[in-house]
């Protein structure tokens, strides 16, 4: 049995079900004729009367233009996100908002806000409710075989079926089994580092600011949340994120406050503590004739800036441009068009990947040389004004390689 759609988007995640919903959002695909294709659906998007998910995105203003065109952001529930106002930056052997210090001020550029924190659990129900509302058609299972020809790209699942569509999307992750089947390769290299994530609840107020220190071993973020709690993303080598895992709370509580240089006070415990490998990856290319790569699948870059999910959103969003270029549907695939795409979205994954690389170098080393110019740069940019909106802007996705119709506010 087999089924033809315009375009067969393999994975059910934020990026796959936000590029099923902007394609129909903006008409450039027709109701049923989108194919989401994933193993089932994700245990996430089941909203539950429970605590906080442990995973929660540092979403920029331009996904957030991204998703209200998508009607994504208009599901999310107000009580599972927060709009963050400044960001404070510190070197380890320097003070929050003192010498060795950066502070981003969400004033200082005219914006309402730095961008938002919002729970996964519920961003990935968003973006599953969005894309099945406008018309996007939910097929549980796993691609086994892809074949490509010059008219249209087959997909044949484990049980039998068969996809035929003018367009294949792999935004399966980092593990692309998509991107294997394809024979696009990746590159990278392990961090052998994990990063720790958490709820705690801090003796100080986290005053709506991201708060992050780096130290030698990696960075220590703190993410605010709207129940006066922060959820913490604490980098650490491996054999040390084995031995905190295995302390106590009380014991947890204390290695997380001296880690953070008592910034925020006593903390305590208020989830379990889970973990995930940090890595970074890239795909060698983007684009095949009627396939392409998007988000992790393409890219994967260390967390310390919160960039990646932001990342994956443009690229949605510049696939979507590249080809309302050519509204023909007949033209879906054409691999000029994709290479279009892969040129312009390849360079800036790539920048920011490096971006994240050499950060997580330069913090991590220890020499008491390199930390005075560490925060010799970091007291300069903080008295550079210009320097520091620049910064937040493009952060915000302001400025930079941003599709113009995520520019305005409509």
């Amino acid at each position: 049995m087999s089924r033809d759609f315009d375009v067969v988007i393999v994975g059910a995640g934020a990026v796959g079900a936000t590029m099923a919903a902007l394609l129909l959002a903006r008409k450039q695909v027709s109701a049923g004729r989108i194919a989401i294709v994933s193993a089932g659906v994700p245990a996430a998007t089941a909203m539950a009367a429970t605590d906080f998910d442990l995973r929660v995105f540092a979403l920029s203003r331009a996904s957030q233009r991204l998703l209200s065109l998508c009607g994504i952001w208009q599901l999310l529930p107000p009580q599972r996100m927060l709009a963050y106002e400044r960001m404070c930056v510190w070197d380890a052997q320097g003070a929050p908002q003192g010498a060795g210090s950066l502070t981003f001020d969400c004033a200082e550029i005219g914006e309402a806000n730095l961008g938002f924190i919002v729970e996964g659990r519920a961003l990935l129900r968003g973006c599953a409710q969005a894309a099945s509302a406008a018309g996007a058609v939910s097929i549980e299972a796993t691609v086994q075989q892809i074949e490509v020809n010059a008219a249209e790209v087959q997909v044949r699942l484990d049980d039998g079926r068969e996809l035929n569509g003018r367009l294949l999307i792999a935004a399966d992750g980092t593990a692309s089994k998509t991107r294997e089947l394809l024979g696009i390769g990746a590159a990278g290299h392990a961090y052998h580092q994990d990063a720790l994530v958490a709820h705690v609840r801090t003796g100080h107020a986290h005053r709506n600011t991201a708060w992050q220190r780096f130290l030698p071993t990696g960075p220590l973020a703190f993410l605010p949340l709207p129940d006066g709690r922060s959820s913490i993303v604490w980098s650490v080598p491996r054999e040390e994120a084995g031995r905190l895992r295995a302390l106590d709370a009380a014991q947890f509580g204390a290695a997380l406050q001296e880690a953070s240089g008592d910034a925020l006070g006593g903390i305590g415990l208020t989830t379990p503590v889970a973990s995930f490998p940090l890595h970074l990856q890239y795909a060698l290319e983007y684009a095949r004739p009627r396939a392409v790569l998007l988000g992790d699948a393409a890219h994967a870059v260390h967390p310390l800036a919160g960039q990646g999910l932001n990342l994956g959103l443009l690229d949605c969003a510049s696939l979507a441009e590249v080809l309302a270029e050519t509204p023909d549907p007949a033209a879906l695939g054409d691999y000029r068009q994709l290479r279009r795409y892969e040129r312009r979205r390849k360079s800036e994954n790539l920048l920011a990947a490096a971006a994240m690389d050499g950060l997580e170098r330069l913090f991590s080393h220890s020499s008491a040389g390199v930390a005075r110019l560490r925060m010799a740069g970091l007291d300069a940019i903080g008295k550079m004004p210009y320097v520091r909106r620049r910064l937040a802007q493009r952060a915000l996705g302001l400025i930079g390689d941003v599709p113009d119709f995520l520019r305005g506010e409509s």
